[in-house]
């Protein structure tokens, strides 16, 4: 059987629809993965994809593409010709499969299957209703199960990258833990001061610290790292920051992607976590973690990009020796 599995979003939602994946490819004898771009780095480190198809969908993102742009009809042909049996459409809690299902039903896929809340009408064969307050990998989990795609017996069900590449040239020898300052949103990152104080209190407490970020973060790695911590800031790609995440003995981050690629690869997690999502959806899933942050602020459940409170108090509050008590507990815990 030839299985679609379509997850658009961001790289941190393409890491937590893993196990998903892997419970198709359970079943199946080639499994493609749709994705969005910024979805495509994670969806080629998951075991269980065969093949990956791009595609920008106008109704995802902060600067979604116009319908046009999109050409919705070259997606919709090049699905048709694939001659998919099964389509399994991953979402988050807040969002609808139904413009995916409507594609997939132009597209001539046999059998569509999603989580939704919306009355679905002919668009989807197995409509599932997700249990109150789950995990969004566990959300995704339970409806492969009900499109009749069981994880394996022997899965356990916890995220799961294809083995990442030894980075001790980067990295140096010896233990260290990781401070990843920067998130997608900036209403999801602790603040660069804070940081900063975090990697001088950390190296106080004899930790070697590791710093990492993306190409366009260079200059708040360079400022957080100083001269006290390695500065990986654009010196990874996905993979090989897998690998610097994998060896560490704890990692330090917002709600952002590396979170999910830390546990992925098995590391705990200090989670420094604004509520504007739900932690109890969006946490580190499946590894040891210790969630820092006021989870009942103002800001709540609102999903803001931008701090909507003065002072950003929910992340800001926590302080460097919250950060350092956090990592001996860890540290603690799986020695």
């Amino acid at each position: 059987m030839k299985a679609l599995v379509v997850r658009l979003d961001s790289f941190g939602d393409v890491l937590l629809a893993g196990p998903a994946v892997r419970a198709v490819a359970a079943h199946s004898s080639h499994v493609t993965l749709l994705c969005g771009p910024r979805g495509e780095p994670a969806a080629r480190l998951l075991p269980g994809v065969d093949d990956v198809i791009v595609w920008d969908a106008p109704w995802e993102g902060s600067d979604p593409p116009t319908v046009r742009e999109a050409d919705v009809e070259g997606l919709v042909r090049r699905l048709r010709g694939a001659a998919f049996d099964a389509a399994l459409v991953l979402t988050s809690f807040h969002q609808s499969p139904l413009p995916t299902a409507l594609l997939l039903r132009l597209a001539d896929v046999r059998r569509i299957g999603a989580d939704s809340v919306d009355h679905p009408g002919r668009l989807l064969d197995v409509r599932h209703r997700r249990l109150p307050g789950r995990h969004e990998a566990e959300a995704a989990l339970d409806t492969a199960a009900a499109m009749g795609f069981p994880p394996h017996p022997g899965d356990d069900g916890r995220l799961r990258v294809l083995p990442p590449p030894d980075t001790v040239a980067l990295t140096g020898n010896g233990p260290y833990v990781v401070l990843h300052p920067g998130a997608s949103a900036p209403a999801r990152a602790w603040s660069p001061q804070r940081c900063v104080e975090a990697v001088e209190s950390l190296v106080y407490a004899g930790h070697r610290v590791v710093v990492t970020g993306g190409p366009d973060e260079t200059a708040l790695t360079r400022e957080v790292a100083g001269d006290l911590a390695v500065d990986l800031g654009g010196r990874t790609v996905p993979r090989t920051l897998a690998g610097v995440l994998r060896d560490a003995g704890v990692v330090v981050c917002g709600n952002t992607g590396p979170a999910h690629l830390a546990a992925a690869v098995g590391t705990p997690v200090v989670s420094l976590f604004a509520p504007v999502v739900p932690a109890e959806r969006w946490a580190p899933y499946g590894v040891p973690s210790v969630l820092l942050g006021d989870q009942n602020a103002p800001c709540a459940d609102t999903r803001a990009c931008h701090c909507p409170v003065s002072g950003h108090p929910c992340l800001d509050e926590v302080t460097a020796q919250d950060v350092v008590a956090a990592v001996h507990k860890l540290l603690g815990e799986t020695t």
